[in-house]
């Protein structure tokens, strides 16, 4: 072995040595996440259905034969669209007969005026006689008993005359319907005669839903409608789509069995409605209190040691350890509620490896040429905090 070979193994411990402090004084690069106060609303899922306002069965008012059917399962309709045809034959002689009876009453009435009208220009031209000998005060009275009779049968032809208007016009309601026309705009979903069929007073003939009056309705647990009134505003899930409701009413009824009450949202989906289905599952994000700000740190800054949770914060460039007390998580987020305050910079990944007071850089560092923001993506890989 040469001289040479000696002084290399003798210095080789010393030059390691050298290069290890060297390395240590390195700033160990990191990434960064600004301790943030921001509102808090905390939701919890909750699972509703689509309902509408208007919806059921469309029934006739008169009974008879059905002679056609103009729409079929699936038909989008318009208030007012035909949908099915009764035989209006028989009811159009009820007409006929009507307004025969209606004409004979005001030919009844006009005969008992007539009669009247004779009858007091006679008892007129009577009382004109009576300072005359032909006067007879009998006749007079006689006459008054013929006018009084006379007015008794005009009530009545006025009478008769009334109720043959009212069923002339009943009558004619009847011809109209026997016309099944939809009440509103909507669907139909069944189609429940065929012609052929007889339908009497009531029964139903096509099932109809107005799919363009959609609302939500939600079963709501009873301790979490202190933060649900008129006009609260709710995020939804539909059809896998985000979209927002704002509460329309909270029913006043309880269910015993599973106390929740009943809760209804108007959507806000209009784009989306004719995916819409009455019955279709939906999912409420439903707030559980009032909203409130709070200071959060990011899940990934925590690091969990025997006695309590901590934090390696960047304090002049040096990692810091800041022992913290956490509250609930909030997303991927704890809730502080002692130990760091709006701003501090907690160091999110590398932590791991850090010691206390070792010198840190990170992008957007002051003096780091990147340029890069001091929070978001980094070169180091995720997954590096302990949460």
């Amino acid at each position: 072995m040469t001289l040479r070979h000696v002084f290399l193994l003798s210095t080789f411990p010393v030059l390691l040595g050298v290069a290890s402090a060297f390395a240590q004084e390195q700033p160990a690069l990191v990434q960064v996440d600004a301790v943030r106060t921001e509102p808090l609303n905390q939701t919890r899922p909750v699972l509703g259905r689509i309902v509408t306002k208007r919806q059921g069965q469309v029934a006739v008012r008169v009974g008879g034969l059905v002679i056609d059917v103009r729409v079929d399962v699936g038909d989008r309709v318009t208030r007012g669209a035909v949908l099915v045809e009764l035989d209006a034959e028989p009811v159009q002689y009820d007409v006929d007969l009507a307004d025969a009876e209606y004409e004979s009453a005001v030919a009844d009435q006009a005969t008992a005026e007539a009669e009247i009208d004779l009858l007091e220009n006679e008892l007129l031209r009577l009382d004109r006689l009576k300072e005359s000998a032909a006067f007879s005060k009998a006749r007079l009275e006689d006459k008054l008993r013929q006018i009084t009779v006379a007015k008794s049968r005009l009530s009545a032809a006025t009478a008769r005359l009334g109720q043959y208007r009212a069923k002339q016009q009943a009558s004619r309601r009847n011809l109209e319907d026997m016309v099944i026309k939809a009440p509103y705009d909507g669907v139909v979903t069944r189609r429940l005669v065929s012609p052929g069929a007889y339908v009497r007073l009531g029964d139903p003939v096509v099932a109809l839903i107005d799919d363009g009056a959609i609302e939500i309705e939600a079963d709501v647990p009873v301790d979490q409608l202190t933060a649900l009134f008129p006009g609260t505003e709710v995020e939804v899930t539909i059809a896998g789509m985000r979209s927002g409701a704002a509460v329309r009413a909270v029913v006043p009824e309880e269910n015993p069995l599973t106390r929740t009450r009943a809760v209804r949202f108007t959507p806000t989906v209009e784009a989306a409605a004719e995916s819409l289905a009455v019955a279709q599952s939906v999912t409420l994000d439903i707030p559980i209190g009032a909203a409130r700000d709070v200071t959060t740190v990011s899940k990934d800054g925590v690091i969990q040691r025997p006695n309590g949770a901590m934090v390696f914060l960047v304090k002049d460039a040096a990692a810091t350890p800041q022992p913290v007390r956490l509250g609930a998580a909030v997303d991927g987020r704890f809730e502080v509620l002692d130990g760091l305050g709006d701003g501090d910079l907690v160091v999110i990944r590398g932590n791991e490896r850090l010691r206390p007071g070792q010198p840190v850089t990170y992008p957007g560092a002051p003096g780091n040429a990147d340029g890069e923001p001091a929070t978001g993506e980094s070169p180091i890989g995720e997954g590096q905090g302990e949460g």
